[in-house]
């Protein structure tokens, strides 16, 4: 928590007077209307408005005078208030202080001060969370608003920003960029802008949300005792999100912003791309490659090379004679084809997609009113305005052109927007119409490529008759989640890339991206056997796993460096796809809860010291724990097991936690442990998630001598929206281990899939007991034997198991397990 000391005015004034010549000033007037106060000072005004439970919105006005109006349009970042169902606010009180006005919502009271407008957030117990005791502007309303820090105060999320998983100590530009240089820790824009800064202090947790889509800075490099966030235009609206818990601020961020749909099940699985395959029996001989050497494989991307001279919705006619064939092929395979769209029209009359948007004038213009163009990959290209509903509604019907090919799955590209001229993008006077607000491509550059993987996503989702789409963007803004998963962009087959991928992913997820995740291999440069099978065994367990790699690098499909590094790719890829319940649970708890599927242990640890900046494990859910190997030649490495104990996955060797040690990690082998009280469901590997409707679930319980366990296994049928009408089924796992008894317990909270699991083989692994009974079926002499009852069990003396098999449960049921 902060102390009651202030950063000195004068201070801030002095250090800030060169760039920002302005501040608000002393209050002079404060009116209040419904959940809405505003704040009249002597250079501005100032808005401070509750939003929903934990979140205040406070949106300066630069140099506005008494009669100025004021507007509190948000962008498309932001998904709605309404907490009750009239939508009405609660009216705000305020109260006068000898030095302050307080305004008090639910568990937040928000204190500004009379003589300058600085700002508090005070919890109920009287401590401050956050102390803003400066906004700032000049005459061209670029802005500054500052937070006071401590030598304590640490920063995560800001989305896909290279650098270690705690931002302390760095600056970040908020400008999506096009940025084909190796990625290193100096850059501080890449494709990805999320303006969402989550600060950490000791006993207190909250975030701030900019939501300015414009040019903007957040620079906690400055100084140890503050951070500062900058903008270029549109000043300063920012959403104050309370804890105290990390995982507070993440819930609410996500329910404001919003949280990822549940994604269909074929996109989870394995998808194997490069720039590019170039033609159709290229394409159908790799499918057929995968099936022979029984690699699972679920999509192969297809790059620009498919298209007529880099038109898009079209296909080379010469290179792919026959596309609908082709995808009926690869679909009676198990695999999907995801085609990549980039925004950049080519500008030619004879083109129907550029005679559609010209005719309607759907191009972004400039301001004489000609269409915007600029050099892309077709050569001279228009861009479309996807700011207008009317935009992004005809640029979503356009894909019917794939739908009617049976492809459930697009691939945006190349939308920062990326063009190749000086300025690496749009000019920023262009204009764009913003649904009748107007504004400057400077002004809402960063909402580009998500407004474009929105009208993909709802084009796709009109167009495929009640099946759920895939859509993955390079660009994005704060609440691309809602539309679309992300990768990380034109990495390198650098070892250091593959150790920057797992804080990038990281804190994309605690920035509401869940599903996420980088090009397995490297993009650029040359891959080696060693690199590819580490990379495959750590993106085996990231949210989205796709191998993907440039034009004249080596090949690097999983078996391109013999057998040894084929069998580690296997191995790993297999693995992915026996956790596909676990993993589509973890993505159904995502969906829910906004929670990321992979997790920095910071997260689930926050007040574990050695967690603030451990970026090289994360956690898969909250019970499988990774700790990738991410340097040659390295057969060691030392892994930090929080408290609790842990397992070994692979060995079963039992671990204290809240220590580090050397684990031993040869080249086949992935360190990954389970924490105690873990439930891990799990299935026989298939080919593609097409074929794995296996009726048997596995379920392994890594039981608690001393203590619980919990875990909600999701089912649907995968592919449908009809998870919506009730059909999924949800059991809610609990287990509880005392001294000589455990109990299991599975509550169904809805049973409303019919093609769900028929029969659970439960293992209850690491009991230290040298007999046990269970009233429950029949005991079977042999784990082979119990292979043939309906219901029974069975228990391994020496391996310390005990395996249950019963049909799925529909009803509550308790297991109660005792020693002999």
């Amino acid at each position: 928590m902060l102390t009651s000391e202030q950063i000195s005015p004068d201070k801030i004034q002095a250090d800030y007077a060169a760039a920002f010549t302005q501040t608000l000033g002393r209050v002079q007037a404060v009116t209040a209307e419904g959940g809405l106060v505003l704040f009249t000072c002597e250079n501005g005004k100032l808005a401070v408005g509750r939003v929903r439970t934990g979140i205040i919105r406070i949106k300066l006005f630069a140099g506005a005078g008494p009669g100025d109006p004021i507007h509190l349009r948000t962008t498309e970042a932001v998904i709605g208030y309404e907490e009750n169902p009239s939508g009405k606010e609660a009216e705000l009180q305020v109260s006068d202080t000898e030095s302050a006005y307080r305004i008090e919502t639910d568990g937040i009271t928000v204190e500004v001060a009379k003589q300058d407008s600085s700002l508090r957030f005070i919890n109920e117990s009287g401590q401050i969370l956050a102390h803003h005791p400066l906004l700032a502007w000049n005459e061209d309303k670029a802005a500054a608003a500052l937070f006071q820090a401590t030598e304590h105060t640490h920063y995560y999320g800001l989305g896909e920003k290279t650098g270690f998983l705690d931002k302390r100590g760095e600056r970040y530009e908020m400008w999506n960029s096009d940025n084909f240089s190796p990625h290193v820790p100096e850059i501080e824009a890449l494709y990805q802008s999320i303006p969402f800064l989550i600060v950490n202090e000791p006993g207190n947790a909250y975030g701030i949300l900019l939501d300015n889509p414009g040019r903007s800075v957040f620079d906690m490099r400055g100084s140890e005792q503050a951070f500062t966030i900058h903008t270029e235009t549109g000043g300063v609206d920012y959403y104050f999100i309370a804890g105290p818990k990390f995982k507070d601020v993440v819930g609410r961020y996500t329910a404001l912003t919003g949280r990822i749909q549940l994604p269909p099940r074929w996109s989870i699985g394995y998808h194997q791309s490069r720039y590019s395959y170039m033609d159709q029996e290229e394409v159908l001989e790799l499918a057929r490659t995968f099936r022979e050497k029984e690699i699972p494989c679920d999509v192969i991307h297809l790059d620009i090379h498919y298209m007529n001279e880099y038109r898009v919705f079209t296909f080379d006619p010469v290179r792919f004679p026959d596309p609908k064939a082709m995808i009926a092929e690869l679909k009676s395979l198990g695999i999907r084809i995801v085609p990549i769209v980039d925004p950049g029209v080519k500008f030619d009359p004879d083109y129907h997609v550029y005679q559609e948007g010209a005719e309607s004038n759907y191009f972004c213009l400039k301001p004489d009113g000609a269409p915007f163009i600029g050099p892309v990959w077709p050569g001279q290209s228009v861009f479309p305005d996807f700011t207008e509903a009317k935009v992004r509604e005809w640029w979503g019907g356009l894909h019917r052109f794939f739908t009617e090919m049976g492809i459930e799955g697009i691939w945006n590209d190349m939308n920062e927007p990326s063009v190749f001229n000086e300025c690496k993008t749009i000019e920023p006077a262009t204009l764009h119409g913003n649904n009748g607000h107007p504004a400057t491509h400077g002004e809402i550059h960063n909402l580009y490529g998500m407004m474009m993987s929105k009208a993909t996503a709802e084009g796709m989702a009109n167009n495929l008759d009640g099946r759920r789409p895939f859509v993955l963007s390079r660009a994005g803004y704060a609440g691309i989640q809602r539309y679309a998963a992300v990768w990380t962009g034109d990495n390198r087959s650098y070892w250091e890339h593959m150790a920057l991928a797992m804080p990038m992913v990281l804190n994309l997820g605690l920035s509401g991206v869940a599903f996420a995740g980088p090009d397995i291999g490297g993009f650029g440069h040359h891959t080696t056997g060693e690199l590819l099978a580490r990379w495959t065994q750590m993106g085996a367990l990231f949210p989205f796993c796709r191998n993907h790699s440039m034009l004249d690098t080596v090949r690097q499909e999983p078996w391109s460096f013999g057998t040894d590094v084929e069998n580690i790719c296997r191995d790993y890829i297999r693995l992915r796809y026996s956790l596909m319940p676990l993993l589509y649970s973890v993505f159904r708890e995502a969906a829910e809860t906004g929670m990321p599927v992979i997790r920095p242990l910071l997260l689930e640890y926050p007040d574990d010291p050695n967690t603030v900046n451990l970026c090289d494990q994360f956690l898969l859910g909250d019970q499988l724990l990774a700790a990738p190997v991410y340097r040659p030649d390295t057969y060691h490495r030392v892994v930090y097991l929080p408290e609790g104990n842990w397992f070994d996955y692979w060995t079963g060797e039992r671990r204290a936690g809240g220590s580090h040690f050397m684990a031993h990690a040869p080249l086949d082998t992935l360190p990954l442990y389970v924490k105690e009280g873990a439930m891990i469901p799990r299935t026989e590997p298939a080919a593609s998630t097409e074929f794995q409707r296996s009726p048997e679930l596995l379920l392994d319980i890594y039981t608690p001598e001393n203590g619980e366990g919990a875990f909600d296994l999701y089912d649907d049928d995968g592919t449908t929206y009809a998870f919506k009408d009730n059909s999924f089924n949800l059991h809610r796992l609990t287990v509880e281990g005392t001294e000589g008894t455990v109990k299991f317990h599975i509550q169904p909270a809805c049973i409303g899939y019919a093609e769900g699991w028929k029969r659970w083989t439960i293992t209850f692994k690491h009991l230290r007991f040298a007999g046990c009974r269970l009233d429950f079926g029949t005991e079977a002499p042999s784990r082979e034997e119990l292979k043939g009852l309906a219901k029974g069990w069975h228990f391994d003396r020496a391996a310390g198991e005990l395996t249950v098999v019963m049909d799925q449960p529909l009803e509550d049921m308790e297991l109660v397990i005792q020693a002999l």
